[in-house]
């Protein structure tokens, strides 16, 4: 039978698509609907009905993004035909069959999803295909299990009756002439092209478009993951395996990577399905449980400090804090990008050239110290003055045991004054409330913020006065008046001095580029300060990078926890040197010496301390290997763990 499509003259093409759109929706919620029934004894206790119906909202946002990737192109087509009034049964039949064929293998996909969230609790992905080379096998294990064959009913009857109703709406008596007032129909229908890219990107925020950590809002993980679309983490697992960013390293034998590194680190092997696990302050009876404030400060360079040669005097009361507490003169990034610096602190593992664990479709857990703390009995919170979807940021937070992320939605919408959001002091008067709210519960909380201010796009308050010309150093003066309102603010608080303060950095900033690697952009402060915890101020200068800030804070307040990490106490142990990446090649440094290896093979081996630009790998072989081994046996370890996920 012959396919007629009927026009209104007015705007036909949005309207049919509209209608499809929200065909679409409703059979993608009933989808939904089958996993959670199926799941509903995962349901955590303290969800609430508010709860379920923002996670089946927060679906047909992600619906919502597939539904407009498939309709894209039925919408071009609609639209030529509705405006050049094409009457060809097979552009028609196009029009259809495109349309039918790819939201019946979306339904598939979310048919074939229940079984597999069943079985692995993760929504589909690419790595269900896994055993693609294996088909038989994988399809005795479907279909010798009677309860695997029920899924093909639902998948069968919606794509039947999804065949009818899309039938129902595209198959009408047709329309003989062209639309009126063609030129305003024409202009309204490129705009329309507009809303269909919106409803693509998911998001109206300039700096992320929709991710898989957008749907985890809250601390239940079944809700969490219900509102995902099961098209969508499949194309952003697919999309992810292809980035060169995520290629898996292979820079020596993971066995030899595992063995080298539990010598390095003073691993005893606690149990061999997880070789990095150590138990660290069990048997300590002087455990502090301390409020924990993490200070990730953005591009703050230890260079940028007086104690280190800067002569600017642009960190005053960062300079004067350091020697309030204990500090860490040689202290070092794990990378160069803020995912880097946010990650590795908070779960003590390095950077791997360009791969980007934040942004990972899996969403993996790690044990880091949000977990080790809640473990604990602690309250946790983050704090970032902008887009909480930058970098996946506040999914990945909560997937992690964060159980709030405060960002650029949570404030008023006057005070955000760049795409960076608010003012880091205003994030810091912000928090007060909630740090006290979270007092108040009387058990101790872990609060990490990460400031903005200094980066792209500059902004300085009118009532802040520098004392600098140049706007790169006016800001460094501010983001360090925004520390000391924050050490103010907290001061005239009763939580105050039972809280541990720790200051580092994401990054640093180039100041000086001597070698191929700046070290002005790893080098970093560190620095615990508790005027009512430490009473005996000290300067470190063992090697140190941010994987050891998270069982150093362990350490010194002797709190009890699962040490699964490439992180050491740095108040008991010492490095022989620290390594930090580059992307696409690493460094290696101890007191003396600079190691640089890039990914194509080039090394260099320098005197840093003297800006000594002589390359000394040939006359120092030796030390080469004992430095490039040294760093790439705890990388090697990291991917080993991280691929087999015993994180």
């Amino acid at each position: 039978m012959e396919i007629k499509y009927a026009t209104k003259n007015r705007f036909d093409n949005i309207k049919l698509v509209f209608r499809i759109y929200i065909l679409a929706l409703v059979f993608f919620s009933f989808f939904r609907l089958i996993l959670f029934y199926t799941q509903k004894d995962k349901l955590g206790a303290s969800s609430s009905v508010s709860d379920i119906l923002y996670a089946f909202f927060m679906g047909i946002r992600f619906d919502t993004v597939i539904t407009c990737y498939i309709l894209s192109l039925a919408y071009i087509l609609l639209t030529i035909r509705y405006l050049f009034n094409i009457q060809s049964a097979i552009f028609n039949k196009i029009i259809f069959g495109y349309t039918f064929l790819i939201f019946s293998l979306a339904f598939i996909v979310c048919g074939a999803d229940i079984p597999y969230f069943n079985q692995f609790f993760s929504r589909f992905s690419v790595t269900a295909f896994a055993w693609i080379d294996s088909p038989m096998f994988v399809a005795k294990l479907i279909f010798q299990e009677p309860k695997h064959w029920l899924y093909f009913i639902p998948i069968t009857v919606f794509i039947v009756l999804f065949y009818r109703r899309l039938k129902r709406i595209l198959s009408t008596t047709s329309y003989h002439g062209k639309p009126d007032r063609i030129v305003f129909q024409s202009i309204i229908s490129i705009l329309f092209v507009g809303v269909i890219i919106l409803g693509m990107r998911g998001r109206l925020d300039e700096k992320s478009p929709i991710r898989v950590g957008t749907a985890y809002f809250g601390n239940d993980p079944l809700l969490n993951q219900l509102g995902l679309n099961p098209n969508f983490t499949l194309l952003r697992s697919y999309l992810d395996s292809k980035d060169e960013s995520n290629e898996v390293i292979n820079l020596m034998p993971d066995s030899i990577a595992i063995a080298n590194t539990q010598h390095y680190l003073d691993i005893v092997p606690y149990d061999s399905a997880f070789p990095l696990l150590r138990k660290e302050n069990v048997h300590s009876n002087s455990a502090e449980y301390k409020n924990i404030v993490i200070v990730l400060m953005e591009s703050m360079s230890a260079a940028q400090m007086k104690r280190h040669g800067n002569p600017y005097n642009l960190t005053p009361f960062l300079d004067s804090l350091s020697n309030e507490g204990f500090y860490f003169d040689n202290f070092y990034s794990a990378g160069i990008h803020t995912f880097n610096g946010v990650f590795s602190t908070l779960f003590s593992y390095p950077a791997l050239f360009r791969q980007h664990p934040m942004k990972e479709s899996g969403m993996f857990h790690y044990h880091g110290i949000a977990s080790a703390l809640k473990k604990l009995g602690y309250t946790t919170t983050y704090f970032t003055t902008h887009d909480g979807q930058f970098d996946n940021i506040e999914g990945f937070l909560k997937a992690n045991d964060f159980e709030n992320v405060i960002s650029k939605k949570d404030y008023p919408s006057d005070k955000a004054k760049t795409t960076l959001g608010v003012p880091d002091d205003f994030m810091f008067e912000f928090s007060m409330p909630l740090l006290d709210k979270m007092n108040e519960s009387n058990k101790p909380f872990l609060a990490v913020y990460m400031t903005a201010s200094n980066h792209t796009p500059y902004y300085i308050p009118d009532y802040f006065k520098p004392k600098q010309q140049d706007k790169e150093k006016q800001i460094v003066e501010f983001a360090d008046y925004s520390l000391k309102k924050l050490i103010q603010l907290s001061s005239q608080k009763k939580w105050f001095n039972n809280t541990l303060f720790v200051f580092v950095a994401d990054h640093g900033y180039p100041l000086t580029v001597t070698y191929d690697i700046s070290l002005d952009y790893h080098h970093i402060p560190l620095l615990f300060y508790a005027p009512d915890i430490i009473k005996n101020k000290k300067t470190f200068t063992v090697m140190g990078g941010q994987v050891d800030i998270f069982p150093s804070i362990m350490g010194l307040l002797h709190l009890p926890y699962d040490n699964n990490t490439l992180g050491i106490n740095l108040f008991t142990k010492e490095r022989p040197y620290i390594y930090t990446n580059n992307d696409d090649k690493y460094a290696v440094i101890d007191n003396d010496w600079l190691l640089i290896v890039k990914q194509e093979g080039e090394i260099g081996l320098y005197k840093y301390r003297n800006n000594d630009l002589t390359n000394y790998a040939t006359q120092m072989p030796e030390l080469v290997t004992n430095m490039k081994t040294y760093a790439e046996s705890q990388m090697q370890a990291f991917q080993y763990v991280l691929k087999k996920q015993k994180m």
